[in-house]
């Protein structure tokens, strides 16, 4: 442990080595721990390796329990139980972030979305300028270039999110964190949903609740989970029913949770809620078991979690993203209908 790795090209790099006594705070021992994770300080409160690097961000590779990812980075680590049942954690850089394979497929994800949106977002246009009311149509041709236009905003979010769960399974979904309110965002997504929500005949109302703290987070993308558990909703309720957004700080995380009054999913449809692969082979369709996939990713790449509960009144999807990162508190949204 005490000498340095050399590392691809030369480039050397020191374990990263922490104290974790058995009573009392962790111990630092020198600071290329806090670079291989990214912290500015150790977490006051730590009881071993992988919870160290769970509240890090960090998530354990499949099959590999000792490397660990976040957002590219990768690290190895562990730990060693010493005699007097204290906890020594130690972690290395991995100079290469990403195998010149995994960066070969990301580069051709994103030639493939070029092309393919490129191709989607003409037709769009086309078919926007002519529905401009410039030209006179007759009202098959209005209605054909309407249906046109809609499908073409469906395939263009679709190959969306086709590409950035493509990304997110090599390690590579693009997300910049920024210190912000959650309220705004639950409400542009219900805001995002209401024309189909009104053609259903189904109310949003995003609940009023106490204060939330400020959390770090890419705001598109919890927003677009968010709409994602709100469209699966829209899929199976029934006019008249309600779908709730609630946000509640339990802890170290907050939680939101999207709930449909109404008949509650099956306990089979429960279990398959994020299994994307199954859902799309039973179903034939890809659409909504993809969207909820890649909000799964979404939130699993800030370090949270989702999940779903259902009860005789209805079924919630609920996401979590830590707040540890800041208490400063944000106005409380008031209710909305």
């Amino acid at each position: 442990m005490g000498q340095r790795e050399r590392g691809a090209g030369g480039i050397e790099t020191a374990p990263g080595l922490v104290l974790l006594p058995r009573q009392g705070a962790p111990r630092l021992l020198g600071r290329p721990l806090l670079e291989h994770l990214g912290l500015e300080s150790l977490p006051p409160f730590v009881e071993s390796a992988s919870d160290l690097l769970e509240l890090a961000g960090f998530h354990p590779r499949p099959g590999q329990p000792e490397i660990w990812e976040r957002d590219g980075v990768i690290v190895h680590a562990g730990e060693c139980l010493l005699e007097d049942g204290a906890r020594l954690v130690w972690t290395w850089a991995l100079p290469e972030q990403k195998s010149a394979a995994t960066q070969r497929q990301v580069r051709y994800l994103s030639l493939a979305s070029h092309d393919l949106r490129g191709t989607l977002a003409n037709i769009r246009s086309y078919a926007a300028m002519l529905l401009s009311g410039r030209i006179p149509l007759e009202p098959k041709a209005q209605r054909g270039l309407e249906t046109i236009l809609r499908n073409a905003d469906r395939a263009l979010a679709f190959s969306q999110d086709f590409f950035d769960s493509s990304r997110a399974d090599l390690g590579a979904l693009a997300f910049e964190r920024e210190r912000q309110a959650l309220d705004p965002l639950l409400a542009a997504a219900l805001e995002r949903q209401r024309t189909a929500a009104k053609a259903t005949d189904v109310s949003l109302v995003l609940e009023g609740h106490a204060p939330l703290p400020l959390v770090e987070i890419d705001g598109g993308r919890i927003q677009h989970a968010v709409e994602s558990f709100v469209q699966h909703h829209l899929l199976r309720a029934q006019p008249g029913e309600r779908i709730l957004v609630h946000a509640i700080p339990v802890g170290e995380v907050v939680r939101v949770e999207v709930r449909r009054e109404g008949l509650p999913l099956s306990e089979q449809d429960t279990v398959m809620v994020f299994s994307h692969q199954e859902r799309a082979f039973q179903e034939k369709k890809l659409e909504d078991a993809l969207r909820l996939h890649l909000a799964r990713q979404e939130v699993e790449v800030h370090g949270g979690t989702v999940g779903v509960e259902t009860d005789a009144g209805g079924t919630t999807l609920f996401l979590t993203v830590p707040s540890g990162l800041s208490q400063e508190l944000a106005p409380s949204a008031a209710a909305q209908p």
